[in-house]
């Protein structure tokens, strides 16, 4: 057969503007129709079915959806899917799962190809053998591999009305890990501990049977424990395999069960993803641990920013109220809107209206929720040089959004995310400059980070706790020359002065001893937030006291923790939690303003 001949002129690239925009309040119709119709979908990489999400399952897709979706150029209707799952490759619309504050873009943005660097959605995907449990209502049994205990101490209890099943070999390298100080360890001896009370006051012979996972209060957990009591006889792994390597064991108990109880669906959960490819390869139902991640996908993740439909105004406009106050040293307007746009809002978010007909644009925050009606709050312009902080002006919408946030005293805990060279260090030091040395709200900065290198480990390092944490703090000092720079009428005595009075009121702090402290009229900047896991990041917003201001800072597309991904992060975990607290704010700065060589190697690379 000869091959096909090839293409002789390049592809074109689909503009941005080709894409459907979505609108308000109706884009998750589109969506509930394809999740339908091809459940089950089958993952192009993985080879695991992808189900639907949980508000699709049940929808049913109304007409004028149906008549959108048809019309979508990019998105054609799907072929009807047969029984058996088939490699479907699903159109992913710009702005059909993305919230509709970023469904509108500049004329810049519509004229240039749409970027390529999409990754890949994170589905939670389930075995054949765990989807055929969910359809037929039998429960299941987990066999946890010893990393999931070692991540989640508390995943025991994280199955529902199924039972978890532990092999002895789990046992073995939980005790071998038990040892030290790092979080492994403390996790290992966590789950020891908690083994311990489950078999306490426990015969022997119901061991055998199973022992009620909510025996010590856990009402979610409706399963039993299992643990491996007896040495499997039963069909072996392939020949080649080694017998004494701890995760072919494993597999090798998970192959015996299935052998033992055929009408039962036996599951490996592990967060080794070597350990799933060589069990699927082996024709064993093996799956991730899914309960640590905070959502299924990171673009549905809270982006503190909303835009506002066109008819806004018309809608939402009735019975207005508005009238000003003085607060922190700057007049504010207020307006009380009621209307159906509304409900969807959150308390300390962000929106804006930029009407293209040459009206004014209107930036505001919401203050305040009651049912239908907000209360909304005029922005203070940090982009003009009146309104500077510490010589820093904001260069677009987001960072503004980011100052308001920043110089806000009500605000007690704020987190920006954003890529490389989007200004949150920046923009987090020069606040923090502003209001210890100016305003004197706070007495200091206290600047960590969590010590996660991006290469090989240099080794241990001299000197003082802020000595050992000085090369950690590279980027900050960058940005304390950028704003020293700023104060040009000093001269260089001056600025050397300046300089001095700036490093007296920062203190950089290692992560490692947080624990206990409280920490009262601080401005607390955690950096590289997206390498902390959930539990380390309540650690140190619990050391908030009062007056305190806390900000987390980093990029969840660049974790560099082992076992940690952009669901599990967290600074994903706070960002989801605090959304919609009176007292906390967060927005996701889009735009890079570090040098066009960041920008374009950013998008490129």
């Amino acid at each position: 057969m000869p091959l096909p001949k090839l293409p002789t002129k390049p592809a074109a690239l689909l503009l941005a503007k080709d894409y459907p925009k979505a609108e308000p309040r109706k884009s998750a119709a589109p969506l509930a129709v394809l999740a339908h119709a091809l459940d089950p979908v089958e993952d192009l990489i993985s080879g695991k079915a992808v189900p639907a999400p949980k508000a699709a399952r049940g929808a049913k897709p109304k007409p004028a959806a149906a008549a959108t979706l048809a019309a979508a150029p990019s998105a054609p209707a799907p072929a009807a899917v047969p029984a058996a799952p088939v490699l479907v490759a699903l159109p992913k619309p710009a702005g059909a799962s993305r919230p509709a504050a970023r469904a509108k873009q500049s004329d810049n943005e519509l004229d240039a190809p749409h970027p390529a660097k999409h990754k890949p959605v994170e589905a939670v995907i389930k075995s054949s053998t765990s989807r055929q449990a969910d359809k037929s209502g039998t429960s299941k049994m987990f066999v946890l591999d010893t990393n999931v205990l070692m991540h989640d101490p508390s995943s025991l209890f994280r199955f529902e009305e199924h039972d978890v099943y532990l092999p002895m070999m789990t046992l073995e390298e939980l005790d071998d890990h038990k040892k030290g100080m790092s979080e492994v360890a403390r996790n290992a001896r966590q789950v020891s501990r908690t083994l311990d009370a489950l078999i306490a006051n426990i015969d022997d012979h119901a061991i055998e049977a199973g022992i009620p996972l909510a025996k010590l209060g856990n009402k979610d957990a409706k399963g039993r424990l299992f643990f491996q009591t007896r040495l499997q006889n039963g069909p072996t792994l392939p020949e080649g395999l080694p017998v004494g390597k701890a995760d072919n064991q494993i597999l090798g108990v998970v192959r015996n069960l299935e052998t033992e109880m055929p009408g039962r669906a036996i599951v490996l959960v592990s967060k080794d993803i070597n350990m799933r490819i060589k069990a699927r390869a082996l024709g064993l139902p093996a799956e991730d641990y899914f309960n640590d991640h905070v959502l299924e996908d990171t673009d549905l993740l809270y982006s503190g920013i909303v835009q506002l439909p066109d008819d806004f105004w018309n809608k939402n406009g009735k019975d207005m109220e508005s009238w000003q106050e003085n607060k922190n040293g700057s007049s504010s307007t207020f307006y009380r809107v009621t209307g159906p746009t509304i409900a969807t809002l959150l308390v300390n978010q962000f929106v804006f209206l930029e009407p293209k007909n040459g009206e004014a644009p209107f930036y505001g925050q919401v203050k305040q929720l009651t049912g239908k009606t907000a209360v909304l709050r005029t922005l203070r312009d940090f982009s003009h040089s009146k309104n500077n902080v510490w010589g820093v002006t904001a260069r677009n919408r987001e960072q503004n959004f980011a100052l308001n946030l920043l110089m806000d005293p009500e605000c007690d805990f704020v987190t920006l995310l954003g890529q490389a060279g989007t200004g949150k260090t920046l923009l987090a030091l020069a606040a923090g400059l502003a209001q210890v040395l100016e305003t004197k709200l706070y007495n200091e900065i206290i600047v960590t980070r969590v010590t996660v290198p991006v290469g090989e480990d240099i080794g241990f390092l001299p000197g003082t706790e802020e000595e050992k944490m000085s090369p950690w703090m590279g980027a900050f000092d960058d940005n304390l020359e950028v704003l020293n720079k700023s104060d040009s009428d000093g001269g260089e005595w001056g600025r050397a002065a300046t300089q001095d009075l700036i490093r007296s009121r920062i203190k950089i702090k290692s992560l490692n001893f947080m624990r206990g402290r409280t920490f009262v009229n601080k401005f607390l900047i955690i950096d590289e937030a997206q390498n902390l896991t959930p539990k380390q990041l309540k650690t140190l917003v619990t050391r908030a006291g009062p007056g305190t201001k806390i900000l987390c800072l980093g990029n969840i597309a660049q974790i560099d923790t082992p076992y940690l991904t952009e669901g599990s992060s967290g600074l994903t975990y706070v960002v989801d939690r605090f959304k919609g607290w009176s007292h906390s704010g967060h927005v996701t700065l889009a735009r890079g303003e570090r040098s066009r060589l960041a920008d374009h190697a950013s998008e490129v690379l």
